[in-house]
């Protein structure tokens, strides 16, 4: 049997600053509950190893006592003003790249410009971003939502539109939302596509793209909740039909995996290494 490892799986850097800084507070304030806002990183395995070690994740920034963490995702503009007015301390571990969206979508919308963002609806991070692109503004899911976002653009009389993207969102989704916009929004419209989709998920999920085709089985590892992770799922399924989406080891179908000669993995970008290191082994000592 042979394994190949994709060379972009595990820990982006976006999770992994938000992972290493909250165990140094959690080791700075040893014995102290510190409180997160929602999960830190959508992984369940990492979350309950920082939770053993004092996190306590809260659904309400109001819940909180005296200083709380910002998860990875990112949280809409409405915490930040509770949390002030509260007198909360807050330690802000969104991804520097999720930032970077927030300050854009609130600079366009300061300037005159008509956002649509392309991403999910139910997502923290969409959730969060869409809170900075004021009032004129759209959300679209998938090519379905484009009419009733060009309604929504000609009503609002916004000649200047903005087109942003969540970090996670499938690259090839997101052109052929952009693609089909352009063809309906006429020359009197001045539009900006900004591709936010980060690098290292658009390098995943290229490479995950190129594996599935060259094995004959592929394990997905990562957080069922994580948005990333479902996205190499649906990329590595659509060219290996034999394609598992796991958490842990203890998820695989070890039997079923000796019927293969060359097997893929690839691991969410939440996903921390020893979780992919623990399917190696098993795979290897079948």
């Amino acid at each position: 049997m042979k394994i190949i490892i994709g060379k972009t799986s595990g820990f982006c850097g976006g999770v992994l600053n938000a992972v290493s800084k909250t165990e140094q507070e959690l080791e700075k304030e040893k014995g102290k509950t510190i409180y997160c806002l929602g999960e830190l990183v959508h992984n369940k395995q990492v979350v309950e190893k920082l939770e053993k070690k004092g996190l306590k994740i809260i659904d309400n920034i109001e819940e909180a006592n005296e200083k709380a963490i910002i998860r990875a995702h990112g949280v809409s503009k409405e915490v930040y003003e509770k949390a002030n007015n509260k007198g909360i301390e807050i330690i802000d571990l969104t991804c520097p790249k999720v930032l970077k969206i927030h300050n854009t979508a609130e600079e366009y919308a300061k300037n005159g410009y008509f956002i649509v963002l392309v991403g999910v609806e139910e997502h923290p991070e969409t959730i969060g971003t869409i809170s900075f692109c004021g009032e004129n503004s759209c959300l679209i899911r998938n090519k379905e939502d484009i009419n009733v976002t060009l309604d929504k653009i000609v009503k609002s009389n916004i000649k200047k539109i903005l087109i942003l993207v969540q970090t996670t969102y499938s690259l090839q989704k997101f052109q052929e939302i952009v693609e089909e916009l352009q063809q309906k929004l006429n020359a009197e419209y001045k539009v900006c596509i900004q591709n936010t989709i980060c690098s290292a998920t658009k390098l995943r999920q290229e490479e995950t793209e190129k594996l599935s085709k060259q094995v004959d089985a592929m394990i997905i590892v990562g957080g069922k909740n994580s948005s990333n992770t479902k996205k190499l799922y649906d990329i590595a399924k659509i060219n290996c039909a034999n394609t598992e989406l796991v958490e842990t080891v203890k998820d695989l179908d070890i039997k079923n995996m000796k019927n293969y000669k060359i097997i893929g993995i690839m691991a969410g970008a939440s996903t921390p290494n020893e979780s992919v290191e623990e399917i190696k082994n098993a795979l290897m000592n079948t």
